[in-house]
């Protein structure tokens, strides 16, 4: 098994580097907050003194990170240190032109490199089914591929470099216009009279089902397992979720493309977070949409 090197074990990083564990990989760890590490340690990974000490001799360096800015800091560091050869995979959720300034960073030292986002959550996290959306050479996927798979469930190839940041830019518009989308829903359905139920009954088996409404609805009740049913704590975080739509209207802009539903939906999450839901899980929205507070 190989040896990787995991940068960043908050929410996601942890059970992920846990998961590599899991599978038989020799992991170091590191992150800057102390907490992290220390959770990290309790998980039963291996959390080095430094960034440098992670990465020291490491086959692959995964990087799980806030934002572009990180990402690109570390993998300037990278690339004055790190030996030719070595894989490098940033699992971040960042902008296009961090994506691609990383890949060029890592070409610049001869490192392959893949994008490689996540959905799924911090359920799909610890239960090792994410999703990985990747972009980069053929042969670099090829040799991240089975590292993934101790991490996910669905691995694919987007094409080139920037591509698995352009596939969960525009994922997760789509999420964020549908969770609005089902909660509008919901909330008209309420001042109509529907029970919950009666509507979940209905769209789930009509041409209203999505994901939104089927695996997450907003409501409690007819999910179970929905953050609904747990006092909306977070399994994506609304904070979480307007990150990404504003990295969408970045690219939308970046492109000339038109995006007017996910602009909207940018405004509303953004009005749902100042408002004091970013800590909520974003199906929370419903909530404000329902005229109560964050």
């Amino acid at each position: 098994m190989k040896t990787v090197a995991f940068i960043g074990l908050g929410h996601m990083g942890l059970p992920m580097a846990a998961n590599l564990v899991k599978a038989g990989f020799t992991v170091r760890g590191f992150d800057l907050s102390e907490t992290c590490c220390t959770a990290a340690r309790e998980a039963g990974i291996p959390v080095a003194a430094d960034a440098d000490e992670a990465t020291d001799a490491a086959e692959v360096i995964i990087t799980m990170l806030p934002k572009g800015e990180h990402v690109v800091s570390v993998y300037g560091d990278l690339a004055r240190k790190v030996s030719a050869g070595t894989l490098l995979v940033d699992c971040s959720t960042v902008d296009m032109e961090s994506a691609l300034k990383a890949h060029e960073l890592a070409a610049a030292a001869g490192c392959p490199s893949v994008d490689a986002p996540v959905s799924g959550g911090t359920g799909g996290a610890a239960a090792g089914t994410l999703t990985f959306m990747c972009g980069g050479e053929t042969q670099a996927f090829s040799a991240a591929k089975p590292v993934l798979e101790a991490m996910g469930k669905k691995i694919v190839h987007c094409g080139k470099g920037g591509n698995g940041q352009a596939a969960k830019i525009c994922n997760n518009m789509i999420l964020g216009i549908s969770m609005i989308a089902v909660s509008e829903a919901f909330v008209l359905g309420e001042r109509l009279g529907l029970s919950h139920q009666a509507l979940f009954d209905v769209a789930s088996t009509s041409s209203g089902q999505c994901w939104s409404l089927t695996t997450y609805c907003p409501v409690p009740g007819p999910v179970p397992t929905s953050p609904a049913n747990k006092d909306y704590q977070p399994g994506f975080a609304a904070a979480l979720m307007l990150k990404d739509l504003k990295l969408s209207q970045a690219a939308a802009n970046g492109t000339g493309a038109s995006t007017p539903l996910g602009a909207a939906a940018s405004a509303l999450y953004e009005n749902f977070v100042d408002e004091g839901g970013g800590a909520r899980d974003f199906s929370a929205i419903v909530e404000m949409l329902r005229g109560g507070e964050a």
